[in-house]
């Protein structure tokens, strides 16, 4: 399958939105905000949390919302806050008329779309949207201009939504260099209850049980624990949020790995050699789920070759490295870091293509660098 092209992003200066007004300056709301910025678009700020949106102005993201609004209309407004606000902020936004066209970006689609329709808005003008991009830090600090460079941006137009205004936020979508996808908002939250939301409160329950470790396990703790668990560090208060505006998908997917997990466990307990086959058959499951999830660009996953280098833990060392394989001609797909513990060592894994790697690695070992192999 021939891969997905990632979207280039506007060069400074390019026709985007001419104004817009973006509620809500947390990761999300800024990152799109400097993107924005960036691009050349007059972005305006709102908050209730005066903190965060001073943030969000000293760190170039836009400016502060006058109280009296902006003489007219905006292009587009971007509501990001939580699941649960969506519906009477975009209420209230349509009623000062804030914009022309109105979008949300919060992880759940359905919810909103139907308080909107209870509250009355205008739906024609309001667009659901949901960029699918984040980090486990949160606030305006943690944002980026190119958060959603190469990432999809979920569109969930009902039906009474105008062609003009899906337009209107496609462009939006693409500005920020994202690839924006439409679909239903119920098959949206069916989705990302099982590629976002339920993995998050697996990794959750596993970084749990780290709670009461002792120090020799945590000691032994490598990359696969540190990877599984990864996003439990995100903020809990958000995803309080999130999950519950979600529950019902979210409680299928749930249910289902605990099926698996409890079996599992039987299993092992079990300890027969037949038991010991089944379990194997969660595990090549598990290969064969792993090996469906879209790769670098959006197509099929390739097989990398693992250049594995031991690195001092000192200034310029990644640079140096990745300057070597410049040299080497040769393209780094992915890294991945793991410190030792206690040591002033770390392991870097860079993934290559196959028939490169035995160029870096040479590369690598006549500069003087440890690689294994």
């Amino acid at each position: 399958m021939a891969e997905t092209p990632v979207p280039e992003r506007s060069e400074p200066g390019e026709p985007g939105p001419g104004r817009v007004v973006v509620i809500g300056t947390g990761l999300i709301g800024t990152s799109i905000a400097l993107a924005l910025r960036a691009r050349g678009s007059e972005v305006y700020l709102s908050d209730r949390d005066a903190a965060a949106l001073d943030v969000a102005v000293q760190i170039g993201a836009g400016e502060a919302l006058p109280v009296g609004g902006l003489g007219g209309p905006a292009d587009l407004a971007v509501i990001a806050v939580p699941p649960a606000a969506v519906a009477v902020t975009l209420l209230d936004a349509q009623k000062r008329r804030l914009a022309e066209v109105y979008t949300d970006v919060a992880s759940v689609k359905a919810l909103p779309l139907a308080q909107a329709a209870d509250l009355g808005c205008d739906l024609a003008s309001y667009v659901p949207g949901h960029p699918l991009a984040g980090r486990e830090r949160s606030g305006p600090s943690a944002a980026r201009d190119d958060l959603f460079l190469g990432r999809p941006w979920a569109l969930c137009p009902g039906g009474r939504t105008a062609p003009d205004a899906v337009a209107a936020v496609e462009g939006l979508a693409r500005l920020c260099g994202a690839m924006p996808v439409t679909v239903d908002a119920e098959h949206h939250d069916r989705s990302v209850a099982l590629v976002s939301h339920a993995p998050h409160v697996v990794s959750a329950a596993v970084a749990a049980r780290l709670t009461s470790a002792d120090d020799t396990a945590l000691g032994l703790a490598g990359q696969g624990v540190r990877d599984v668990t990864r996003i439990a560090a995100s903020d809990p208060r958000l995803w309080i949020g999130i999950l519950a505006a979600n529950a019902e998908p979210v409680a299928d997917v749930l249910e289902a790995v605990a099926t698996d997990l409890a079996v599992a466990a039987s299993l092992l307990r079990d300890g027969s050699e037949g038991a010991a086959t089944h379990v194997a058959d969660l595990l090549l499951r598990g290969n064969a789920g792993r090996a469906r999830i879209p790769g670098k660009h959006g197509g099929d996953q390739r097989s990398y070759a693992t250049v594995t280098v031991v690195i001092p833990d000192r200034p310029g060392e990644l640079a140096m490295i990745f300057q070597a394989a410049t040299i080497a001609g040769v393209n780094v797909e992915d890294i991945a870091i793991e410190h030792s513990p206690g040591r002033p060592l770390g392991v870097l894994e860079l993934s290559v293509q196959p028939e490169e790697a035995a160029k870096l690695a040479d590369e690598l070992r006549a500069r003087g660098w440890s690689v294994p192999g």
